[in-house]
């Protein structure tokens, strides 16, 4: 019988059946029991089965539950508590308690990875000119009295800073958070987060370098024509031209970067 025939005569394997033979002559990893455990409280923490600042039940609630001993149990709270899922806190009234997912704890962890890579800070203010000009144009085309009322508010904020550097900075920072918030979209707001936050501190060490700097101020009082011309274009409902003016001013930032040489987000975080 050919090789053919006798492929057409075998019987069709179920896909466990499958897995099983490529499985064969290979390591399977097995989770360990500390992980199973995190694992069934991480996914109860991001369902809303259990709110933030809620009480994990007693530990001796939970080894019963999962039949585990206690260092195995506080292995599974130490991979939680790494992730910023939980609390640890001490005492009487101590015990475990939920973190609402935080974004920062992601960003921090995407710029070790950023350090590691040996990424430039010019590379992170690229990605950010992909990330919030799109941002621009979403506010652009659908937003609100209150969205407005908002970026007003970020603008009378920038406007009260315009002599200190330091706090004009944070107000600016700011301003570019709403904006992307704005948008209402949770995955360029989580990508942003963690692209701003670097650039926050690559903004926050040039403002401490030379805080009087004339170059600096006038630069920093351009962003904020910008701004101001960015919210006349979203009000007035002009998307290509809000998201062109957009691109325009964080390309004159990144053009600002590389005039300065070749700066690793090692430089600057490590």
């Amino acid at each position: 019988m050919s090789e053919a025939a006798r492929s057409a005569a075998a019987p069709a394997r179920t896909p466990t059946q499958t897995l099983r033979r490529q499985q064969v002559g290979r390591q399977v990893r097995v989770p360990k029991t500390a992980e199973i455990i995190a694992g069934s409280l991480r996914r109860q923490i991001i369902r809303g089965e259990l709110a933030p600042d809620d009480a994990l039940p007693s530990e001796s609630s939970l080894m019963e539950q999962f039949g585990v001993s206690r260092p195995t149990l506080r292995e599974a709270y130490r991979v939680l508590e790494s992730e910023g899922l939980i609390t640890i806190r001490r005492g009487a009234h101590g015990g475990a308690r939920v973190s609402a997912p935080d974004p920062e704890v992601a960003a921090r962890y995407a710029g070790l990875i950023l350090e590691y890579q040996g990424t430039t800070l010019a590379d992170v203010y690229r990605a950010a000119t992909v990330v919030e000009p799109a941002c621009a144009r979403i506010v652009a085309t659908k937003h609100t009295a209150a969205d407005l009322a908002k970026l007003r508010k970020a603008l009378a904020a920038e406007e009260a800073t315009l002599d200190r550097p330091s706090a004009l900075l944070g107000a600016q920072e700011n301003f570019h958070a709403l904006l992307v918030e704005l948008s209402r979209n949770h995955t360029l707001v989580l990508l942003s987060n963690i692209l701003r936050s670097v650039i926050r501190e690559a903004n926050a060490s040039e403002v401490a370098a030379d805080p009087d700097s004339p170059a600096r101020r006038t630069q920093a009082r351009k962003g904020h024509r910008t701004h101001v011309k960015l919210l006349a274009l979203i009000e007035a409902g002009q998307a290509d031209e809000a998201e062109k003016l957009w691109a325009r001013h964080l390309t004159a930032a990144d053009d600002a970067v590389n005039a300065k040489g070749t700066k690793t987000v090692l430089d600057l975080l490590g």
